[in-house]
């Protein structure tokens, strides 16, 4: 895999909407995430040609999304791409990419859930890209950023070291949902609770494996298209899977997993990473770790090592997760440590 250069105070990011139009919508969010970004990081954030173009316009001008795309990618002055917020059609852009100018142009790329269209993307050019959070949603946040993502992101997209152990969030979460549409509640702190640690439902041994995968719903979007992976590339994988927070019904999970187990990829992956859930449901309603274990174990009768609750996509706070890179899981010690760098 191509792996970027690491940040630097200073440099310059790019901001593109090539999803959903939050920052003409949501403006006063979009400027709260992009000051904390600015502050926090002491970045200089620049906003591209379509950023701050209607919902209803970028939904109508797909190729100019991936116009906005490809240019950030051939400008030298960039050094990071970021999404403003995802949403659900990034795959339109796929037919407008030219994956050469990714390959030969390798920058910092950021994002989730619907991102992870952009993230097969960078895949297929041969370039490292990270799993992480957008500028509304995270960067965004009420008041103040959450530590533990401000502790990830140091040490993944601005470090050129090797990783450590992925430690679970020991400090607090929310849940709780405050909307945007109201200016005022940018000023109101939202409820925090003692957080989860990860869960280790079925597992054993060492493994040392690289790190493939994102959002499940947007997964489906990319089935049988150009970027999806040939059945070699998943081989010795770990797979990081995580709902959105639309939160998917347990039969829908289960019949995904079954097409994954149709396709081999299960059988090629030596991991399973299950993330935790954001929204403050009933988890009995929607008992994932069940059907993880229904399917993997007992229907294909797979010996692989699962772990649920884990602190990246759609949570808060959230880790950031580079794509292609090298990840150890040590079972006796209930470990997991990236154990190669991610950018140079």
């Amino acid at each position: 895999m191509i792996k970027p250069f690491c940040l630097k105070r200073g440099d310059t990011i790019c901001v593109l909407s090539l999803s959903r139009g939050g920052p003409h919508t949501f403006p006063e969010r979009y400027e709260a995430g992009k000051k904390q970004l600015e502050e926090w990081f002491w970045l200089r954030v620049i906003e591209w040609e379509h950023t701050f173009k209607d919902a209803s316009w970028l939904e109508n001008n797909p190729q100019a999304r991936a116009d906005d795309l490809m240019n950030a990618f051939k400008n030298p002055a960039v050094k990071w791409i970021f999404t403003s917020i995802w949403w659900e059609d990034s795959i339109r852009l796929l037919p407008f990419i030219d994956f050469e100018i990714i390959k030969n142009n390798p920058k910092v790329v950021l994002g989730y859930s619907d991102t992870t269209i952009l993230h097969f993307m960078c895949f297929k050019a041969g370039l490292t890209s990270f799993y992480g959070p957008s500028i509304m949603a995270w960067f965004g946040e009420n008041w103040w950023l959450f530590p533990y993502m401000v502790q990830w992101l140091e040490h993944t997209i601005f470090s050129n070291g090797i990783v450590w152990p992925l430690l679970p969030n020991k400090d607090e979460r929310t849940s709780e949902n405050l909307s945007w549409s109201n200016p005022k509640n940018q000023h109101t702190l939202r409820k925090r609770e003692i957080a989860t640690w990860p869960r280790w439902i079925h597992w054993k041994g060492r493994w040392s494996w690289r790190l493939l995968w994102g959002c499940l719903e947007v997964l489906e979007f990319a089935k049988s298209t150009t970027i999806w992976p040939d059945s070699s590339e998943w081989k010795d994988t770990i797979l990081f899977l995580e709902p959105s927070e639309e939160l998917p019904t347990e039969d829908q999970v289960k019949y995904w997993l079954r097409n994954y187990a149709s396709q081999w990829i299960l059988k090629h992956s030596k991991w399973i990473l299950f993330w935790r859930s954001k929204i403050d449901k009933d988890w009995s309603q929607i008992n994932y770790d069940d059907i993880l274990l229904k399917i993997i174990r007992d229907e294909e009768q797979l010996d692989i090592p699962i772990i649920t609750n884990m602190d990246f996509g759609h949570t808060d706070p959230m880790l950031t997760i580079p794509y292609g890179v090298n990840c150890i899981i040590d079972c006796e010690n209930q470990l997991i440590k990236i154990d190669e760098t991610c950018c140079l």
